[in-house]
């Protein structure tokens, strides 16, 4: 059950961060560590294509905070 409400709540904020990416590059860093907490899930529920997939988003977005960033 806590695993559940765990995975409910991180997937709601990868989504919520995703959808104000445009407002700030730290709202794409919080999404690359949401990413994470899901890949956590992941692992933890016994999925690991979903989390190893979880974590390879996360590489993807702290790299586009980090071009982000930059400008």
């Amino acid at each position: 059950m806590l695993l559940t409400v765990y995975g409910a709540t991180i997937v709601t904020l990868m989504m919520l961060f995703y959808a104000f990416e445009s407002r700030s590059h730290w709202f794409t860093m919080a999404f690359a560590v949401a990413c994470l907490g899901s890949a956590a899930y992941g692992f933890l529920a016994g999925t690991w294509p979903f989390g190893v997939v979880e974590s390879i988003w996360s590489l993807v977005a702290l790299h586009k905070w980090r071009e982000l960033r930059a400008r």
